[in-house]
């Protein structure tokens, strides 16, 4: 994923919109029930982040051996991930198209916010290709290729339609408390969690900050713009093996794993 000289979806910075995507995501009514009752994904949020990112760059990045493996891990996590409706309220599966799609327009949208913040608006050209790359990771599932809107003043449409629809219910407010204020992590990821709050509720439309209860104020707003005014001037002139260290450890440790799957006799001769 191309543009002129800098590989936008390789950048480690884009892990600074990881919580908003994920919270946009547990807005969905559908979704945010789905997680509330199947996953334990804010009890383990390093083996979440690990997985997800995996399957990014597996499907963005890797060849079709990758690209197959992490759309089976995906499909088997989703598998349970279902339940019927009832009076009360609607049901939900992890494979209804629709749901996919919002998953990946979360992923999207937020590479591009993100994006943009610290390397400014991308050319026409540019900005295409990014949204282009993006579609791979619903349609690499159950999202029939032309649900994906076709460009980007279709998505523009879509994804305002959507935030419309959006609101935290009483699981989603469970998850995202556990997510965002998490136990059972390593001191290391406590330590970074306060910072990572403050860029999950700057980078979140105004409303859906309202309705997880993050704080936000006139001074966190300036704090926030000079926060990526900074990065925007110091990420960019790091080395690209530093930026892009977080994709190449996932799919070197994704293709560890195939190797360790194989077969002996289709092991030997496949250098480390």
């Amino acid at each position: 994923m191309a543009g002129g000289a800098v590989d936008y979806g390789a950048e480690v910075i884009l892990l600074a919109g990881a919580g908003r995507a994920i919270l946009l995501q547990l807005a969905n009514p559908s979704v945010g029930r789905g997680v509330a009752e199947n996953s334990t994904f804010a009890q383990r949020p390093l083996d979440r982040l690990n997985s997800t990112l995996t399957y990014v760059y597996g499907t963005v990045y890797g060849n079709e051996e990758q690209a197959n493996e992490v759309r089976r891990r995906v499909n088997r996590a989703h598998a349970p991930v279902r339940r019927a409706g009832d009076g009360s309220s609607a049901g939900y599966s992890a494979f209804d198209p629709k749901l996919q799609l919002w998953v990946a327009a979360t992923l999207y949208d937020t590479a591009r916010t993100v994006i943009e913040k610290i390397y400014g608006p991308l050319d026409g050209d540019t900005a295409d290709a990014v949204y282009q790359h993006y579609a791979r990771l619903g349609t690499a599932l159950q999202l029939p290729p032309d649900m994906w809107p076709k460009d980007r003043a279709a998505f523009a449409r879509y994804w305002q339609e959507q935030l419309t629809c959006l609101s935290a219910g009483d699981g989603a407010l469970s998850v995202a408390k556990d997510l965002l204020h998490p136990a059972n992590v390593p001191w290391w990821y406590h330590a970074i969690m306060p910072t990572a709050r403050f860029l999950t509720a700057g980078f979140l439309p105004a409303p859906l900050r309202q309705d997880f209860g993050l704080q936000w104020s006139g001074r966190h707003e300036r704090r926030f713009h000079r926060t990526m005014r900074v990065l925007a001037f110091a990420y960019p002139k790091l080395p690209a093996r530093l930026r892009h260290s977080y994709r190449d450890y996932c799919l070197n440790k994704l293709d560890r794993d195939l190797r360790g799957n194989r077969p002996a006799s289709q092991r030997q001769g496949i250098s480390a």
